[in-house]
């Protein structure tokens, strides 16, 4: 049989079979062939698996091809990988300007992930009923930014209903990755675009500011308009895998454009003659915050900064 994984505990898996839902486990074997991530199965995946024995629950033997994944390492030091979740249609990454601030780094983090994994980003700027003269200032430099850019930025507020039926359209009929930092108002935005939902929130703690993690696990969740939203635990830091340093600008939309016109084709447009990305900053055609977050990527600096 064949099923959608819609959630995943650990060691179980729930598995959409129709209208009913199946307790899944991994066999044995699979478990063990060589696989580097933490989560060899993800929401998102189709997984075929038997009915045990006399059980109610299932055995998952193989997943079937994925159409895409995206996957992030938890810091500097770890070899192992998590793959966060799979067959995509979009990625939403929910940030805020404050309470808690979400960098500029990790965005760039993010956004270069889906590029890399072909995965349609968009960004929402959440808790904009929060923001001061001086933060609403701060607020529209970053979508001025990242739309330069050429990435869909949407405002969004709980208590004001801004950007809420923007972001419903969005959502509709397709399969959504919804992730961001702790405390930036993920469950309660998806309470106000679904009330079906009816997922569990949190205040910020005192210390630092800093989100407390309301959602455990990754689940997907079926809308009433139509689609699925893959909900996700708050990520702290946003490691990245498998890209070369070489390849690294490919996945910036703005300097992709302008691969290969450097004079030297290893170029990593740090500090080397005739590069084109560096004349392109110093002419404004790409911001510097974008390519100094390029250059904090490159040389492996704090995930979370």
């Amino acid at each position: 049989m064949k099923g959608l994984v819609t959630k995943s505990t650990g060691s179980w898996y729930q598995v959409k079979l129709g209208a009913k839902n199946i307790a899944c486990r991994i066999k044995g074997k699979f478990r063990l062939e060589g696989l580097k991530h933490t989560n060899p199965i993800t929401v998102g995946d189709y997984v075929n698996f038997e009915i045990e024995p006399g059980q109610e629950t299932g055995i998952i033997d193989s997943i079937e091809p994925r159409k895409n994944y995206i996957i992030r390492k938890a810091s500097n030091l770890s070899k192992q990988t998590h793959i966060i979740a799979s067959n995509l249609d979009q990625a939403i990454l929910v940030t805020t300007i404050a309470f808690p601030q979400t960098s500029l780094g990790f965005i760039d983090r993010f956004l270069l992930t889906a590029e890399a994994y072909h995965i349609p980003a968009i960004i929402v700027f959440n808790k904009c009923d929060l923001c001061t003269d001086e933060l609403e200032a701060v607020l529209e430099d970053s979508i001025k930014l990242y739309e330069k850019v050429g990435y869909t930025c949407i405002k969004t507020s709980a208590k004001t209903g801004e950007g809420l039926e923007t972001l419903r359209d969005l959502l509709k009929d397709k399969t959504t990755l919804l992730t961001g930092h702790s405390g930036v108002g993920k469950s309660t935005l998806l309470n106000k675009l679904d009330s079906k939902l009816n997922l569990k929130t949190g205040a910020l703690s005192n210390y630092h500011l800093k989100g407390q993690h309301t959602t455990t696990f990754a689940e997907m969740l079926e809308l009433s308009n139509g689609g699925f939203i893959i909900d996700t635990p708050g990520i702290r830091e946003f490691g990245i895998i498998d890209i070369e340093d070489a390849e690294l600008s490919h996945y910036f939309k703005e300097m992709k454009p302008l691969i290969g016109t450097c004079k030297f084709n290893n170029c990593l447009h740090k500090d080397e003659p005739g590069c084109a990305v560096q004349a392109a900053v110093e002419k404004g055609m790409i911001t510097t915050e974008r390519y100094h977050s390029y250059l904090g990527i490159l040389a492996n600096e704090d995930l979370y900064a």
